[in-house]
């Protein structure tokens, strides 16, 4: 059955009264049309009840607003709101398919997104936290599962890194899911959407999506290596554009972190889940499962290769090379993250 549109007589008075609308495609949590408004299109996403619906939609309204500072936009106008029902109303924007090197102009957008945020917002949004115990008993776990020895000093190691995460300054404006299909490639730039999951924090972690390959994303890449070295040259020269300052974090960690962080490790960080990472044979692979190895494969062989040389990271660097050729070993059909979106 079809939703009615929740364009309510505040909106009404407002905005006008809508004509046709239709619905669009969006996630399980929210309801979107496109609606004519005096012959203007734009945009009407609910956000659906569920237990988190109102903390969602206060971080993407939040977000938007702190967003909407930067020139020239980099997110659709907010032209209404209805906090009872849960429903903005944004700018609609034409999107058009991303060029070939679409992730500089992204991690350039990114930047930019990122500096919106000043010391001042503290508390308009949640702040990003990083990996959690149980996040870090996952992985060791994963290695004990696929029967990878742990170097002693590991677990000590990553709770140190869990900890400069969290302390990692920065006040950052966070997407909190910047994947591809979050983003609309314009005729006027990169615009982000869906800013349900927004925080405040480092851009750094964000910038390390690039790099680790979009943890959160269904649809993960890995461009490559001279693409990606001007997509971050790209973050870093927009961010000192926009703040005058060089970007905070550690890279190494951030890609480190998102190693370990929740769902970018396994769906979620549980046992049960890695434990059927583990054990599931080819023959037996969903989508999900082949795609989380291939996902997690690509993330150990960058934690492994930017830990080279890092004395405090020593035991995440052995232990990703080896967790890494052990899985590549057990399953030899795995493939490299794709180049290039869909």
């Amino acid at each position: 059955m079809m939703s009615p549109l929740p364009f309510g007589d505040r909106l009404r008075k407002e905005l006008g009264t809508p004509g046709s609308h239709r619905v669009l495609e969006s996630s399980p949590r929210s309801r979107v049309w496109r609606v004519e408004l005096d012959g203007v299109p734009v945009v009407v996403k609910q956000l659906v009840e569920a237990p988190d619906a109102a903390r969602r939609y206060a971080n993407e309204v939040a977000a938007l607003r702190l967003a909407s500072r930067a020139e020239p936009a980099i997110v659709p106008g907010l032209l209404g709101t209805d906090d009872a029902e849960r429903v903005l109303v944004l700018e609609h924007l034409a999107h058009r398919r991303p060029s070939r090197d679409w992730i500089v102009d992204y991690a350039a957008a990114l930047a930019r997104l990122h500096a919106t945020g000043t010391p001042e917002d503290a508390g308009l949004l949640p702040a990003w936290s990083g990996p959690t115990p149980d996040d870090i008993g996952s992985f060791l776990h994963l290695a004990e599962a696929l029967e990878v020895s742990v170097p002693s000093w590991a677990p000590a190691e990553l709770e140190a890194l869990a900890d400069r995460i969290d302390r990692a300054p920065g006040h950052a404006l966070l997407h909190g899911d910047p994947c591809p299909g979050n983003d609309l490639h314009t005729a006027q730039g990169v615009r982000f959407i869906d800013f349900e999951q927004a925080a405040l924090g480092s851009g750094t972690m964000e910038l390390a999506y690039l790099r680790i390959g979009f943890p959160t994303c269904w649809c993960s890449t890995a461009p490559d290596a001279p693409l990606m070295d001007r997509a971050e040259t790209a973050y870093r020269t927009a961010w000192a554009a926009a703040t005058g300052t060089e970007p905070d974090g550690d890279l190494t960690d951030a890609c480190a972190g998102w190693l370990l962080r929740g769902d970018a490790l396994v769906q979620r960080a549980h046992r049960d889940t890695v434990d059927h990472l583990a054990r599931i044979p080819d023959r037996d692979w969903e989508w999900g499962t082949a795609t989380a190895r291939q996902r997690l494969v690509h993330r150990l062989g960058v934690v492994a290769q930017r830990t080279t040389g890092r004395e405090d990271l020593s035991g995440l660097h052995r232990l990703s090379a080896d967790l890494r050729h052990r899985m590549l070993t057990r399953w030899p059909t795995l493939r490299p993250l794709p180049s290039r979106r869909p």
